[in-house]
């Protein structure tokens, strides 16, 4: 019986020595992996005699590419960045997904009904939609901060600030915390003159930011005060407070959303039990139980059409999923056909800025 493997790639030597024939799922870890360790991977154990194990990655897409170039694959699933699935796609390093052999929603729904707008792709399908928001902690600031461009105001909310290292939620997140309208985030940042906004924005508070890599990194920044408030995964910062009880406060004014995707690598050693892994994971099932342990909306109509309820059994999600209609006031869907196009170049401006 082969066995099934989510792996790190701190671990992944050791373990693809020793189980070399294993199907090998690459995920994020933290409270993210342990969500998808009660979702997906002990019920597909339980419903196909498959053992299953799960380990985080900091981010799997740059390690499948490079297993995929080197022709050494031995991931099998991947979860990434919609960006990087379409990319990667575009690149040719995965494995087309046959969008007919995604189960119907439980209400008899054809998946290409159920699944919302985007969420299927030629070489992904949606996991959950999360969010990049901010939050802070409210034994620091009882009275907020409310809004964007709070964030970059140091003087009305002293302190350090959390961000993710990396242009991508950076740019758009300065954009609108000067002024920019959801709405136009894009096609400002899409101007030599936007990105020299943004960054002129960013060095306002360039002095006061601690970075961050790993979605683990930011609750622990913010519940060890090493920062007033931080960029962060909304569901990390939901878990640290449901879970842990932390005195955390998510602020949804500019969260940027966007969906999480599972991916088969090209050539990948267990490429039948990779693609049924994806169509379990992704059911109305699986969708709707991932919803149930961590605040990240299900990417299917028929997974959300019985409340949500946290696995605590009491706390309602609705209220705490990036797509609320109350979370999606001021809320900026993340593009991924520009970061397709522009994630090199941005990238390469924001290392030059950060070594300045």
């Amino acid at each position: 019986m082969k066995r099934i493997l989510i792996l790190s790639t701190a671990l992944t030597g050791l373990a693809f020595a020793a189980q070399a024939s294993d199907l090998t799922v690459m995920s994020w870890g933290g409270a993210y992996g342990a969500a998808q360790t009660e979702a997906f991977v002990k019920p597909f154990t339980a419903a196909t005699g498959k053992p299953a194990v799960m380990v985080d990655s900091d981010n799997p897409a740059p390690a499948i590419k490079a297993m995929v170039e080197a022709g050494n694959v031995t991931v099998d699933v991947a979860s990434v960045e919609y960006a990087d699935a379409i990319r990667l796609c575009d690149e040719g390093v995965l494995e087309p997904i046959d969008a007919a052999a995604l189960p119907a929603g439980a209400d008899g729904t054809p998946a290409a009904d159920d699944f919302l707008a985007g969420a299927v792709t030629e070489c992904g399908v949606s996991t959950d939609i999360w969010a990049n928001v901010f939050a802070y902690d409210t034994t620091k600031f009882p009275e907020g901060p409310t809004t964007v461009a709070d964030f970059f105001d140091l003087e009305k909310f002293p302190g350090k600030r959390g961000l993710r290292k990396g242009a991508k939620a950076v740019l758009e997140l300065a954009l609108m915390g000067d002024g920019v309208p959801a709405a136009e985030v894009y096609s400002v940042l899409g101007t030599p003159e936007g990105v020299d906004r943004a960054f002129a924005k960013l060095d306002t508070i360039k002095s006061e930011v601690v970075w961050w890599e790993a979605g683990a990194q930011a609750p622990q920044l913010l519940a060890d005060g090493e920062v007033a408030m931080t960029t962060a995964y909304n569901g990390r910062i939901f878990a640290a407070a449901q879970n842990e009880g932390k005195p955390f406060q998510i602020v949804w004014d500019g969260q940027i959303y966007e969906n999480e995707m599972f991916v088969v690598p090209k050539g990948a050693p267990n490429l039948a039990d990779a693609m049924e892994f994806v169509q379990f994971a992704t059911s109305t099932e699986g969708l709707r139980a991932s919803a149930q342990q961590i605040s990240y909306g299900p990417a299917r109509k028929s997974s959300m059409k019985e409340e949500l309820i946290f696995k605590d059994g009491k706390t309602v999600m609705a209220p705490h999923l990036p797509t609320a209609p109350e979370n999606l006031a001021n809320a900026l869907e993340t593009s991924s056909e520009f970061w397709v196009d522009h994630d090199a170049e941005l990238n390469e401006r924001f290392q030059a800025w950060l070594s300045q």
